[in-house]
């Protein structure tokens, strides 16, 4: 196996709303969605969508880009969790070490979308959060989003991956990993070999109101990441390593969203990707955003993402200023 992908997954149900208005303060920062309240209010169309999650879209995005993949999940025994089984083998990910706890109910989201963003309502599944014992052999582990029931296995994660240092870790933090802040994580912020998150998470993990990415990267990476990317919405993308530092704007149709979810892991997971491969750290850099603007065009996290040799194809179409810059 060469990635093997830790986290939750969960059934998305898309809500195209039609009727709804999107209230900002003056810096656009804060922003929040609103309708009638006690009323009937239309919608547009909505899509089920089994099998995704932030780990499970990074499983499937290696699997798409020629990777051995495989995904530890945990799903109750009921439709929506044989549905995620199902889309997993369909791209060939491996099923193998995925728990099915009878008496629990799969993971349901409900992604509200309006224009080409979207508020998730989630809820967490109580699963028996259980590491697969032995745990498989891989050569990359991409740790991500699990219900806050499930961060027991980070301290059993971290004994076996310095046990197995030849073993890279890959670690995009979910909302809940963020929440247990650096110290109660020490050990697996020390060991990870690449760092995915966007600049707003840098601030919240580092609990600092710094702006600038190079130095939220500098920080992030004195707390053990060695190679650290961190992604800014228009602002493009950037990464830090032991070999420099280095910037890219978006690709093409990376600022023309139909619907945004997905973004940030196709991101992670390609660039991730393609360290596997060989390529080198601006290499991966680039390759990160051509996925991402597959991923918009589309419905859900994985409908756009790519196959190596569509990716590959897209990077050649690329205009000669869209490449990593160092800074």
């Amino acid at each position: 196996m060469e990635f093997l992908a830790i986290g939750d997954t969960v059934v998305d149900t898309f809500i195209r709303l039609k009727d709804a208005q999107v209230h900002c303060n003056l810096n656009n920062e804060e922003c929040t969605i609103s309708m009638r309240y006690g009323d009937k209010i239309p919608y547009e169309f909505a899509k089920v969508l089994a099998g995704v999650g932030n780990a499970a879209n990074a499983s499937i995005s290696a699997a798409r880009l020629g990777l051995q993949s495989a995904f530890i999940g945990w799903v109750g025994e009921d439709e929506n969790g044989h549905a995620c089984v199902s889309v997993f083998k369909k791209d060939g990910v491996s099923t193998e070490h995925i728990t099915t706890e009878p008496g629990k109910t799969t993971n349901s989201h409900f992604v509200l979308w309006y224009g080409p963003d979207r508020t998730i309502l989630i809820k967490h599944e109580a699963f028996d959060y259980v590491l697969p014992a032995p745990m498989p052999d891989t050569k990359a582990v991409y740790l991500s989003s699990i219900g806050e029931g499930g961060m027991g296995i980070h301290e059993p994660l971290a004994d076996w991956l310095e046990a197995h240092p030849e073993i890279l870790l890959a670690f995009q933090p979910g909302t809940f990993q963020m929440k247990a802040g650096v110290e109660k994580l020490a050990r697996i912020y020390k060991r990870t070999n690449i760092f995915v998150c966007n600049k707003e998470e840098y601030q919240r993990i580092l609990d600092v109101k710094e702006e600038d990415p190079k130095k939220l990267m500098e920080l992030m990476r004195e707390k053990g990441p060695k190679i650290v990317f961190l992604t800014d919405g228009p602002n493009g993308a950037y990464a830090l390593s032991d070999d420099g530092a280095w910037k890219i704007g978006l690709a093409p149709g990376g600022d023309d969203a139909y619907e945004r979810t997905g973004a940030g892991d196709a991101f992670a997971s390609t660039a991730t990707a393609a360290l596997l491969l060989g390529k080198s750290v601006p290499e991966a850099l680039a390759w990160g955003p051509v996925n991402s603007a597959s991923v918009v065009q589309k419905i859900g996290a994985q409908e756009g993402l790519l196959t190596k040799e569509t990716l590959l194809a897209n990077l050649e179409k690329v205009p000669e200023t869209y490449k990593a810059e160092k800074i």
